[in-house]
């Protein structure tokens, strides 16, 4: 691809690699614009898909297939590309700060990180739990521990998680989908595995509708998942070694103890610190406050999405659905005020479909107060979206 030989105008920089990013770098490659440089500074290459990564950890997706390559991304935008991670912004100057000492300019500012669980009020979590994201640090570990199931899986392992909403439900059943695939490989039993998820309330998946709730509870009581509802952890104590495995002893406040190999955290999300500390208008998660156009409140060169992200008027969990839909606005947006034109708002939907995967090649479907049962073909739709989307950032033809 030819680069683009017209002077430099305007800076737009992009931090994160985030699903409505990789929506805007796409859009941006089919619709460039003149004079615009654009910019995309991200800690990894690749990001993963959040729809397929349960089926990922299932065993029923490759990591090719649930990753975008950022690389052959960012060259059909002609963007540049920095892999570094961005350590503070200089708003009164308009410059982002990297890790490695780079200071990268801009006058358009996009900002799509995703989040990370809170781990800083737990003594220990931070240390020795092992968090869902960065997803790259939770799959070195997952892929670790999938490899040593299979070289000992005579050896009974304890996984507790950390965590009960959709997200820790989906890890739960998808690692003991895979997990009790490689011990009846094995010819070893099933009850090698233990699985514990703790969730701080009385109800799982708090954000959802009670049918969805008595549905994923029932089946998680019936896969033999230990469900410790009602129970906070509040203390993780450094590992002992027995044998060549290490146990971590998980301490919730009304007493209860328990000993196991690996403390999944899949709990509230946060922001990071240098993003507390930016100047950026925020919640008190640290998350960055945003108009409907999807600019900041306090900043309006400044714009956010994904998890990342609190529409003022329009607040939503944080879900992947939301970051996907905002990709097409806020890249029109963002053209609009390198183009010096209005912007228009976003306004997220109120109700969605949200298609919950079983582990076992089933999901679950829900929208509003609507709940259809786990069934094959429910996976085959949810299947069939979910490969749609990655078809759009495949760019084979460009890869190094």
């Amino acid at each position: 691809m030819q680069p683009n030989l017209q002077p430099i105008v305007k800076d737009l920089v992009l931090i994160g690699g985030g699903h409505s990013h990789a929506i805007v770098l796409k859009m941006f490659g089919m619709k460039p614009l003149a004079g615009v440089r654009l910019t995309l500074i991200t800690a990894a290459k690749e990001t993963a898909y959040s729809g397929m990564l349960p089926g990922h950890i299932a065993g029923f997706y490759s990591h090719d297939e649930c990753h975008i390559d950022l690389r052959p991304l960012a060259n059909f935008a002609q963007a540049r590309l920095y892999i570094d991670r961005v350590v503070a912004l200089d708003l009164e100057n308009n410059k982002v700060l990297c890790g490695n000492g780079l200071a990268v300019d801009f006058d358009v500012l996009s900002i799509d990180i995703g989040s990370t669980p809170a781990r800083v009020s737990v003594s220990g979590a931070a240390e020795y739990a092992i968090a869902v994201k960065p997803v790259s640090q939770l799959l070195e570990h997952w892929y670790e521990l999938i490899e040593a199931v299979g070289k000992n899986p005579q050896e009974l392992v304890r996984i507790a998680i950390a965590g009960g909403g959709a997200g820790g439900v989906e890890l739960a059943l998808s690692m003991q989908s895979h997990l009790h695939q490689i011990l009846r490989q094995t010819q070893q039993p099933i009850q090698n595995l233990e699985i514990h998820l703790f969730q701080r309330g009385q109800e799982l998946m708090p954000n959802y509708h009670q049918s969805v709730r008595h549905q994923l509870q029932q089946i998680l009581t019936e896969r033999g998942i230990k469900l410790h509802l009602g129970e906070s952890v509040c203390n993780i104590a450094s590992p002992n070694h027995k044998g060549t495995k290490e146990i971590f002893e998980i301490k919730c406040e009304s007493g209860f103890t328990l000993d196991c190999n690996k403390i999944f955290w899949v709990t509230q999300a946060s922001a990071p610190e240098w993003l507390k500390t930016s100047g950026l208008a925020t919640n008190e998660q640290g998350f960055i406050l945003v108009e409907d156009t999807l600019q900041s409140q306090t900043h309006p060169q400044v714009f956010a999405a994904g998890d990342i992200a609190t529409m003022v008027n329009y607040p939503r969990p944080k879900a992947g659905v939301f970051a996907v839909r905002q990709g097409k606005p806020l890249f029109e947006n963002l053209q609009g005020i390198l183009l010096g034109k209005s912007l228009q708002p976003y306004r997220p939907q109120k109700q969605y479909l949200s298609l919950i995967g079983t582990g076992d090649g089933r999901a679950i479907a829900t929208r509003g107060m609507i709940t259809l049962p786990p069934h094959k073909l429910l996976w085959c739709y949810k299947d069939w979206i979910d490969r749609r989307f990655m078809e759009r950032f495949r760019f084979e033809e460009i890869r190094e």
